[in-house]
């Protein structure tokens, strides 16, 4: 009997598992085996394989193949594994050497022409490589640049089996015309300038404080005052990805399928429609959960357009992601973790028709219908909200006489600085931005503003709860370091308060 192994990995969320692809030849009837709980997609391998080979001019074995994933016990999902399985046949076959797979990593889908394919999860499965001690790796063609943001490995990328018979030999591959990307195109939406928003100086000054310490933003206002627009410029408004933020968030892309053609250094940015399914938000999939919308959207923005259109399942499912920054799917098989800590933003109407708070409008809603509307957004989830505004309808005269805003741009250098006064303030705390702060180091290791006696009034009343003086807390400081302060006064305090009861705040303008 002829036995050569190989590797490749399985992703479980955003960790990689090393798996090691056995294929022995021989010992009975000529068919091929597949063990090792592959799922559906995985055990059509076999057949995809053996095609592949026969039709790029190599023979598959006339014997019982049989192909063992290790550890048995593990579910493996995913057609990535095609590549290794191919190169381990092969060279139990002594088509290729046995010693030139023995310590390789090898990723890919194979078509019944030979072609090798793209696969999902491709900077996940190296980095977890690296970290395994293996140095060399196969993927295929196109995905150089996803596999180059991996230091240490060298990468060699293959557009067919001939070329991995090749590349296996130690011969030179050439390089080949690349395939059309099977995944989705991603990434951040064409660049929006700010000042293109006419009028609402509260709401983007309200923006500009949700960017400066990535802050949870409500918008509430009718139809057409600007909601949807002054959430789509708030990615603008961000400023670059760290080197680890962007590895991370370019992992999290990758294992969804999302074109990744190099490092993605932009926040990311995510608008799902209000009748999505909450698998498609949340993350969900039968053996092994997928990410969704809120880990797309991990160090970047995810808008909900017409919240309380959605699924209130969908609605309550942004819970705990939003208060720890991560999603924990649990399947009957294994559990799965990938990073949320996305900004969220909502937007919503003030009742169904829209028209409750336009002047001259008249709005026929019942007042039951107005409640039930505003009670789909639930007390818990505007509780974890850190900033309201209600924008109101643009009168003709302002329309004629208004002036352009600032650009993106200026404000943009704005947040910047505020982002570098707090990245100074919390050096060697493992928090970035004033949001991530915990409640007991806003209380003990920050000086409290002048004015808290205002805090402990509304909390006493009602107005606010515990989390909302922390809330208050935190915006208090994202004022000061916009300021330019080394502490928040008790304007910014009362400000802060005021932006989070959503209350015209004096002078925010």
């Amino acid at each position: 009997m002829s036995l050569a192994q190989t590797w490749s990995v399985a992703l479980l969320g955003m960790e990689g598992q090393m798996i090691e692809v056995e294929a022995a030849i021989g010992g009975g009837l000529p068919r091929t085996v597949l063990v090792g709980l592959p799922d559906a997609s995985l055990y059509e391998s076999r057949d995809r394989c053996r095609a592949a080979v026969a039709n790029s001019g190599y023979s598959w074995p006339s014997q019982l193949v049989t192909i063992n994933l290790t550890p048995a016990s593990l579910p493996k999902a995913g057609s990535h594994y095609d590549l290794s399985i191919v190169a381990a046949v092969l060279a139990a076959a002594e088509v290729v050497p046995r010693e030139s797979v023995r310590r390789r990593v090898l990723l890919g889908e194979v078509g019944l022409d030979g072609r090798v394919r793209r696969v999902r999860g491709v900077l996940p499965a190296l980095m977890a490589a690296r970290s395994a001690g293996f140095e060399q790796v196969v993927v295929p063609q196109g995905q150089q640049a996803e596999a180059a943001l991996v230091e240490g490995l060298g990468v060699t990328a293959v557009g067919s089996l001939a070329d991995l018979v090749d590349c296996l030999h130690g011969r030179p591959v050439l390089p080949v015309e690349d395939d059309p990307a099977t995944g989705e195109e991603g990434g951040s939406p064409p660049a929006r300038d700010l000042s293109e928003v006419v009028g609402q100086p509260e709401a983007r000054w309200a923006l500009e404080v949700a960017a400066a310490g990535r802050h949870h933003l409500y918008l509430q206002g009718p139809p057409g005052v600007g909601k949807t627009m002054l959430a789509e410029r708030l990615p603008g408004l961000l400023p670059d990805l760290e080197l680890p933020e962007a590895l991370e968030v370019s992992a999290v892309h990758s294992l969804a399928g999302v074109g990744v053609d190099g490092l993605i250094t932009r926040p990311p940015y995510a608008d799902p429609h209000h009748s999505a399914s909450q698998p498609s938000i949340i993350g969900g999939g039968a053996r092994i959960a997928r990410p969704g919308a809120i880990s797309l959207a991990h160090r970047g923005v995810l808008f909900l357009d017409e919240a309380p259109e959605f699924s209130p399942r969908v609605l309550e499912g942004l819970r705990t992601p939003l208060e720890s920054g991560v999603v924990t799917l649990g399947r009957t098989q294994l559990q799965t973790r990938y990073p949320a800590r996305f900004q969220l933003v909502l937007a919503a109407n003030p009742c169904p028709c829209g028209l409750a708070a336009t002047p001259g409008a008249e709005c026929r809603c019942a007042p039951m219908a107005i409640r039930r509307y505003a009670e789909r957004l639930s007390g818990p989830v505007l509780d974890r909200i850190d900033i309201a505004v209600t924008l109101a309808p643009l009168r003709r005269a302002y329309l004629r006489t208004a002036t352009v805003g600032e650009t993106s741009a200026v404000v943009a250098a704005r947040v910047r600085e505020a982002r570098e006064r707090q990245a100074r303030r919390l050096t060697g705390s493992g928090w970035l931005t004033n949001s991530e702060v915990p409640g007991h180091h806003l209380r003990r290791g920050l000086p409290l503003p002048d004015g808290v006696e205002a805090l402990d009034q509304a909390l006493q009343r009602g107005r606010i709860s515990a989390r909302g003086v922390d809330k208050v807390l935190r915006v208090s400081w994202t004022l000061a370091d916009l300021a330019g302060a080394d502490a928040p006064t008790r304007s910014h305090l009362l400000t802060a308060l005021a932006m989070r009861r959503g209350e015209p705040a004096e002078g925010v303008a």
